[in-house]
């Protein structure tokens, strides 16, 4: 009988991988810690919350709270290396939200407040998906 949790943590990529990880999950840990603990400028859950629900996303503080969630605890699931590929699918999810949420109507451009960004993080989120965690993570000790 085969191990459910292998194929969740296996990785076939190299050294490369790991620094395209380290730097996503820390700057999605710093989204997120805007929108969990009003960190660099943000405005924290209530603030977050009351923009959330201005835009329709109802109820707004819960939608802050699995945002600035996903964002902060998936980020940190890439910088250790730990479970990459189920924090990559809550990655993905958020930045779908955002894209189509928050961005659509502007565009591609990030300077008139376009989907560009979160298009990158995104797809850097489906790459860590597909690729899983690479060689430098705990991912690949456990499934060893």
């Amino acid at each position: 009988m085969s191990n459910p949790i292998k194929p969740i943590l296996a990785t076939n990529a190299g050294y490369g991988i790991t620094l395209l990880r380290v730097i996503t999950g820390l700057t999605f840990m710093a989204h997120g810690s805007q929108k969990l603990f009003g960190m660099f400028g943000g405005y924290g859950l209530a603030g977050t919350g009351q923009w959330m629900e201005s835009i329709g996303l109802t109820p707004g503080y819960l939608m802050a709270l699995m945002a600035g969630s996903a964002e902060f605890f998936g980020g940190l699931a890439l910088v250790i290396g730990l479970l990459v590929r189920p924090a990559a699918v809550a990655l993905i999810v958020a930045m779908v939200v955002a894209i189509f949420s928050v961005h659509w109507a502007s565009g591609f451009f990030i300077t008139n407040g376009g989907f560009e960004y979160a298009m990158i993080l995104g797809l850097i989120s489906a790459t860590l998906l597909v690729e899983g965690a690479g060689k430098m993570s705990l991912d690949r000790n456990l499934g060893n």
